[in-house]
């Protein structure tokens, strides 16, 4: 009986430190993307791995594979879903499929500049998009910046007749296709890491992209002109797979969120002080011409394209469109109050 006691002591000492063992291992979290690592995004993830591990020290171990070395932005959100990844940032021209809310950000010359943007983005309207795909396995952690987007072409793009019968590779999205079809353009739905080739091999012959990865995905090599336009924002949303983080332990995912929030932060600060870096390396290296509009020029692109927001709006929603044309209106800074002299 003696024996017997013992022996089932040690099996369930074993037992709990085998389970001790096993919780100890750290939870491994896959963040996937699709562009270089000295992007805004990239950096954001990197600095996301960063604090991660610091904040969690042996409970969280983050790897984090850019350029789409797992998988390239046709097949990121699947892996997501399947749990072959953990965190994804696609474009936010990426998630029509979950929610037609998001389409706004696709919507042309919206956002008079980045920093109405992110008033949007942090507006209660806008962090309500971070749950719209709830339900549908999706949860938003955040909105990272890339910048503003240029058309760029072989042929300088001046005013919308000029893009009349160029081919523009696009991302996946009803949106950019309508807002090239407004011009006369022909878009083509390209994989992100497939475009220098398609631009290389005169697949297609002009694209939109922010500065950031027109100079680091040597975009400019293959491109005649670059046109000043600031006509959309190519932003990202950070997403993670809702069964998954629900499942996460409470330390864990609070632990995650903080990280994430100053990643972003970093990422989004990273975006806004280098775009002009970005685009003075572009005019340095002399290969392609940068077309800088003047405002009569800029209006008449934006009245071309600006039907898109009425075609598109009972999908999007009235009130999340106002909102946006709110967030162009600079808030003003309260006046100090006056004192009266004694």
């Amino acid at each position: 009986m003696k024996i017997y006691n013992i022996i089932s002591i040690l099996v369930v000492s074993l037992g709990v430190l085998s389970g001790t063992a096993a919780s100890a291992e750290p939870v491994v979290i896959k963040f996937s993307h699709v562009v270089a690592e000295n992007t805004p995004k990239g950096q954001a993830a990197l600095k996301f791995k960063e604090l991660a591990e610091k904040y969690l020290p042996g409970k969280v171990s983050v790897e984090v594979f850019p350029n789409s070395q797992l998988f390239g932005d046709g097949k990121e959100m699947e892996a997501l879903l399947l749990g072959d990844v953990q965190i994804v940032a696609p474009s936010l021209a990426k998630f029509g499929k979950y929610t037609k809310k998001l389409q706004i950000f696709d919507l042309p010359f919206l956002f008079d500049d980045i920093h109405a943007v992110d008033r949007f983005q942090n507006s209660a309207k806008g962090q309500e998009l971070l749950n719209s795909m709830e339900g549908k396995g999706l949860i938003g952690l955040g909105f990272l910046h890339n910048g503003m987007k240029q058309l760029s072409a072989n042929v300088p793009l001046r005013t919308p007749a000029d893009a009349k019968g160029l081919k523009f590779r696009i991302q996946s999205s009803d949106v950019l296709e309508a807002q090239f079809k407004a011009v006369g353009g022909n878009p083509q739905k390209i994989a992100f890491a497939e475009v220098y080739q398609a631009l290389q091999s005169g697949v297609v012959d002009g694209t939109e992209n922010p500065w950031s990865n027109t100079y680091t995905k040597k975009f400019y090599e293959v491109q005649k002109y670059i046109t000043e336009s600031d006509h959309g924002v190519l932003d990202y949303m950070v997403v993670t797979n809702e069964k998954w983080w629900k499942g996460l332990p409470e330390d864990v995912r609070k632990g995650l969120s903080k990280a994430m929030t100053e990643a972003i932060a970093f990422g989004n600060k990273i975006a806004l002080t280098e775009d002009e870096d970005y685009r003075a390396k572009v005019v340095e290296a002399k290969k392609a011409e940068v077309i800088k509009l003047n405002k009569s020029e800029k209006e008449a692109w934006r009245n071309a394209m600006k039907p898109v927001w009425a075609q598109f709006e009972p999908e999007i929603g009235k009130d999340l469109i106002d909102a946006a044309l709110q967030a162009n209106e600079e808030p003003v800074a309260a006046k100090p109050a006056k004192h009266k002299k004694k």
